[in-house]
């Protein structure tokens, strides 16, 4: 586990460590967090599109390009859309010299995930989201055999854990941790990490799955969906509803926190939020 302070600064530590000129099968309109880092360096990049058929999209875009990496938000933040992780394991078995790279900032913390069990090869995450652990914080998480792939360039004093003896045997986290880390921002992310431990992650994912099955289908009866989410199987806890800046003003007026993301309002549930929530806010839309 690499400790970093936010995605960005993990993400770049990993660019900085492939070889040039590699291949990167990014998304069409995925977060800033994942294309931009990509995008500002001498890789070679194609796309895939983010619609109802996301996965078909990507599956054909790996054989067409057949790209070393393919990078990706598990949970897209402008639609929600999540990426079946059944469909990575495929994907992976398919082709198992395929890099996965995730952002997991908008998904962690609303399921019970387990990383070695799954085909991505390096997730990081900012804490702020679902993990409830504010801003300054954030993790890494990369398997033995990825790490043969990527080697950081990022370096500092903290990196040989301030032992001048240990230049040559630096260890991979440490390149993700370079200077002093701030104790109270990973102490609020420990805290985090145990308080959702507590509430149990099974526990948390069924709350969400019952409020996500009602809101999906009363989102959908209002005609309030695109058709890219409306038609998939699978769905996050993050929702965009059609809506003006008018109809974002009433929700605020009326305690119902969104934000204005794309051509519609995003709103999202968490654990905190019950039935009754989602009965206020479907009032507010009718």
């Amino acid at each position: 586990v690499a400790l970093v302070p936010n995605f960005y600064f993990g993400m770049n530590t990993v660019l900085d460590g492939l070889p040039k000129r590699q291949k990167v099968l990014l998304l069409s309109g995925d977060y800033p967090s994942i294309n931009w880092p990509v995008e500002n360096r001498d890789f070679e990049i194609c796309y895939a599109e983010i619609d109802e058929n996301l996965e078909q999209n990507i599956a054909v875009a790996v054989e067409k390009y057949q790209p070393d990496v393919f990078a990706f938000s598990i949970v897209q933040y402008i639609s929600g859309i999540l990426i079946d992780l059944n469909f990575l394991k495929q994907l992976k078995t398919k082709h198992p010299n395929l890099l996965l790279i995730a952002d997991a900032t908008q998904f962690l913390g609303t399921t019970n995930f387990n990383f070695e069990e799954n085909a991505i090869d390096v997730i990081g995450a900012s804490s702020y989201k679902w993990m409830l652990a504010g801003y300054g914080n954030g993790f890494f998480l990369i398997k033995q055999e990825a790490q043969q792939k990527i080697s950081p360039i990022t370096i500092g004093f903290n990196s040989a854990d301030a032992n001048f003896g240990k230049i040559k045997e630096i260890e991979f986290v440490g390149r993700f941790e370079p200077g002093h880390l701030d104790t109270i921002n990973y102490g609020s992310l420990g805290e985090s990490i145990r308080f959702l431990q507590k509430l149990g992650k099974d526990s948390i994912e069924r709350h969400l799955s019952s409020i996500h099955e009602i809101a999906k289908r009363e989102f959908t009866k209002l005609g309030l969906l695109d058709s890219a989410v409306a038609n998939r199987a699978i769905h996050s806890c993050i929702y965009n509803i059609k809506g003006d800046a008018a109809l974002f003003q009433k929700l605020k007026e009326n305690n119902i926190i969104g934000s204005i993301r794309g051509n519609g309002i995003r709103v999202s549930f968490h654990f905190y939020n019950s039935e009754k929530d989602l009965e206020k806010l479907l009032a507010l839309l009718h």
